[in-house]
């Protein structure tokens, strides 16, 4: 099926022609399917190696962007693998705290950062094979995303857990076993605030009626879940384990062996906690600090919120491809040459009665039929086509029907003999025509006689003599009902107008939709209860961006909601400590969207599944900080808010921040555009902002109008320090 671009109404003066090679799709015969796929990569391999210096061949098929999206993948998978392994390579050399160069095989603790590792990668594993189990499908984004999240969660316990026993102190006949049941009941609660929140809030995000949303939601929330069970059994045995080697002075990895004795177990604190604590938080929360962070923080918000709705929604086909694919190429010559857009099919619902003159009236655009027809409301469309983006009037086959089967014209015919049909181009002295050259024989055909000459026209070929044949435009337009009965569903196709934005694409949709929406309360007013609807071949991909943004309303409200729940009950009805948490990670989120204006990021579902992921990461930047203030006794809101920052700051800081910005710019190499865009730049922003807020922005807030101290708690300590004083004037 040929189209032209061409300038005016001359078509000598073409400058493209567009030719469509129709193959049938066997969804539900596997043999004939393979058939039509292996004569698609044939096509594909031929057009690519076919050269002529006079043609420039832009080409696609259907199977095209699949083929893209897998070897996209697969040129990628080195990137992903490098940036995860930059990570990895990470974790294992900070965990350790290395006190002298001959205690360096000693002190490191490479074999408990792999181990971590493994965990975090287990609960990953876990959960894809439970729901994989359970029936729940399996996406890309969910592989590719799920590690990201579970490490970024995971890691960070790991960081707080062990950085918490390599500054704590032994007491005095206190055991290893003592020792670690003590700083883990110490960290556990603020650990299991993070990671049940998190849980929480991804489980909620599967009420989701996207479906990249909702089972990113499910996997997502099952292996923070199963993450944080690890670390607090497994992982916490590990730590013994290694705590134990370590005072037995054996190598790291290589066990059996000896290093060179020492004193014995002893706190240390590493260089990184030593700045936050002396120099870092208390230059953060001075009197003419505190001001300025407020104030640049607040000005970032203003911004953000006033380009909201400035982000734009839809994703460009060409960014999912290579760059190199020859798909690109196609859609380029696309917007640049064709002077039609994608075909659109207005599909009428079984049950029309098209037998009548009503039911023919109802949907005809020739003489006698009425104003407000399908056929007539469509051509009237297409003379508005640059609001409804119809292109052109409809091809119409019940039009077209009516003029094949009249008897002036040669294209009907019927052998008088046998009551064959008699295509217009074979000469037999015994073809007569189908309707006699009377007043009654030239009306439309009704009844009996319209489905006796139907399956005829629809299985008649175009030829010279009679262009009007069905078969080739209609063939599959028109669904005949068992026995010659009746008509079943049918279609009037058209063409929307040239479409290159996402935007362009999504308006189009809308539209056609409106119109197909009037059509039927037209057809319900003259009678016919019977729906029209509207379809194109990128409908599918673009159905989802209707509803984007009241998803992504949903979606982010209900996690914060969840967020703000958990936080409330788990840190003892503290309600307006779960308040400002949940106002600094909602800051987070809108300065994402504040930073995909800036970056030309699109709002769709990679990186609405980005922004969920964002609000999980979000709470391991501001649980633990939050929670080591509203625990902490001292006196003044400043010096609460500091104690938080030296006692979490650096965990958070080497546990998430370091780690992430290590694989994400590893990311930043990968040859998809896809990555580029919403994989390295949201995730480098998601880090950055979480970072950001966290250890810079909460503090202060926090300072300011954070919760008062918990008068038990302080109560408690107030004792404790009596006592402390009594036992030192008796000794």
């Amino acid at each position: 099926m040929p189209h032209f671009s061409f300038l005016g109404q001359n078509y000598n003066n073409a400058t493209a022609l567009v030719m469509t090679f129709p193959v049938n799709n066997y969804y539900n015969d596997t043999e004939k399917l393979e058939r039509a796929q292996a004569w698609e990569r044939e096509f594909i391999n031929f057009v690519k190696n076919y050269k002529n210096p006079n043609l420039t061949i832009s080409f696609v098929a259907e199977r095209s962007i699949e083929d893209e999206l897998n070897r996209e993948s697969n040129s990628d998978i080195v990137t992903v693998v490098t940036s995860y392994a930059v990570m990895f390579l990470y974790i294992s050399l900070a965990l350790g705290h290395i006190r002298s160069c001959s205690r360096l095989l000693v002190d490191s603790k490479v074999s408990l950062g792999i181990a971590g590792i493994l965990i975090v990668l287990s609960s990953v594993a876990c959960s894809l094979g439970i729901f994989s189990y359970a029936g729940v499908p399996l996406t890309l984004i969910v592989i590719e995303v799920i590690p990201f999240l579970v490490l970024a969660v995971g890691v960070d316990n790991i960081f707080i857990l062990v950085q918490t026993y390599q500054r704590d102190e032994r007491l005095e006949g206190e055991t290893l076993d003592q020792q670690l049941g003590r700083v883990l009941g110490d960290v556990a609660p603020s650990m299991f605030l993070s990671s049940f929140s998190e849980t929480v809030a991804f489980f909620l995000g599967a009420l989701s009626v996207m479906p990249a949303v909702h089972t990113f939601s499910l996997f997502a929330g099952m292996a923070v879940l199963i993450d944080f069970l690890l670390q607090v059994t497994c992982f916490v045995s590990l730590l013994g384990l290694d705590a134990k080697r370590q005072e037995n002075n054996r190598l790291d990895i290589l066990c059996c062996v000896r290093g060179e004795d020492d004193a014995g177990p002893q706190a240390s604190e590493s260089c990184l906690f030593r700045f936050f604590r002396d120099a870092y938080s208390p230059l953060l929360l001075t009197a003419w600090m505190r001001p300025i962070v407020m104030a640049v923080f607040v000005g970032i918000l203003s911004f953000s919120i006033a380009v909201l709705n400035k982000v734009e929604i839809g994703l460009d086909q060409s960014l999912s491809m290579p760059e190199d694919s020859y798909v690109t190429d196609y859609f380029r010559s696309l917007s640049q040459f064709l002077h039609a857009g994608p075909p659109v099919y207005f599909v009428v619902e079984e049950g029309l009665d098209y037998r009548s003159l009503r039911g023919q009236n109802l949907v005809c655009g020739g003489m006698g039929c009425n104003n407000d027809s399908l056929v007539q409301q469509l051509f009237d469309a297409a003379e508005l086509d640059a609001y409804t983006r119809i292109g052109f009037a409809p091809s119409s086959w019940i039009d077209d029907y009516f003029d094949w089967v009249k008897p002036q014209s040669s294209c009907c015919r019927v052998h008088s003999g046998s009551g064959r049909f008699c295509n217009a181009s074979v000469a037999d002295p015994g073809c007569i025509r189908c309707r006699p050259l009377t007043p009654e024989g030239k009306q439309r055909p009704q009844g009996e006689d319209f489905m006796k000459f139907l399956p005829m026209f629809l299985s008649d070929n175009p030829n010279p003599k009679c262009g009007k044949g069905g078969h080739a435009a209609y063939g599959s337009a028109v669904n005949i009902l068992g026995n010659d009965t009746g008509v079943g569903a049918t279609y009037f196709m058209t063409y929307h107008t040239v479409l290159q934005t996402s935007a362009d694409f999504i308006d189009a949709m809308r539209k056609a939709r409106l119109i197909a929406a009037n059509i039927t309360q037209t057809m319900r007013q003259g009678g016919s209860n019977h729906r029209v609807f509207p379809y194109s071949v990128f409908y599918v991909f673009y159905e989802q961006y209707l509803t984007i943004v009241e998803d992504t309303v949903f979606n982010l409200c209900v996690s914060l909601g969840a967020i703000f729940l958990v936080t409330v009950v788990l840190l003892g009805c503290e309600l307006w400590s779960a308040v400002l948490m949940c106002v600094t990670i909602a800051m987070i989120l809108v300065n994402m969207f504040g930073v995909m204006w800036l970056w030309g990021i699109s709002l769709n579902a990679v990186s609405l599944v980005n922004l969920v992921m964002s609000c999980g990461i979000s709470v391991e930047f501001c649980a633990h900080i939050t929670r080591a203030f509203t625990v902490s006794a001292r006196g003044s809101r400043v010096a609460r808010a500091e104690a938080a920052l030296s006692h979490m700051g650096s965990s958070v800081f080497s546990g998430i921040t370091l780690t992430k910005f290590g694989g994400i710019v590893v990311l930043a190499f990968a040859k998809s555009q896809i990555f580029q865009i919403f994989y390295f730049r949201m995730y480098l922003a998601m880090v950055f902002l979480g970072a950001t807020h966290g250890l810079i922005f909460l503090p202060v807030l926090l300072s300011y109008i954070g919760p008062s101290v918990n008068k038990a708690k302080s109560l408690a300590t107030q004792q404790h320090c009596r006592g402390t004083e009594r036992e030192q004037l008796h000794f």
